[in-house]
């Protein structure tokens, strides 16, 4: 599904880091998330869910898009309009967690801080080639 030859010929941006890294955080992040979400699900609160489940879908959604827009359809203008809308997703995301169960928002901070700093990596891609 991804052509990772065609990223190898990429110029990236500083800060890049090596391939290697990459599955070992996404990982770390998805267990992050789930237990983000079922710690949501869960909590006891008088509180409506509804945008939290609404801005989790919303935010996976755009989260799974990215990377047939980058891998697959090799246009990373339209996977950086994508990440942008994944980050403003997830803040809200994290938002509407928050208000419900504290720690479920707080899990969800690691995740949002990757996908700034890949939303960094996606726009020197774009400005560098």
């Amino acid at each position: 599904m991804t052509d990772l030859n065609w990223y190898q010929t990429l110029i990236k941006p500083a800060l890049t880091p090596p391939d290697g890294v990459f599955a070992p955080a996404w990982v770390f992040l998805y267990i992050s998330i789930i237990v983000a979400l079922l710690i949501f699900i869960t909590a006891k609160t008088p509180l409506s869910k509804r945008e939290g489940y609404i801005f989790f879908g919303l935010q996976m959604l755009f989260n799974i898009l990215w990377t047939p827009a980058f891998f697959v359809l090799h246009k990373p203008i339209l996977a950086l309009c994508v990440i942008i809308i994944l980050d403003i997703f997830t803040f809200l995301n994290i938002r509407g967690f928050y208000k419900c169960s504290k720690l479920a928002g707080i899990l969800l901070i690691p995740y949002f801080l990757w996908l700034l700093f890949a939303t960094y990596l996606n726009a020197g891609i774009v400005l560098l080639n």
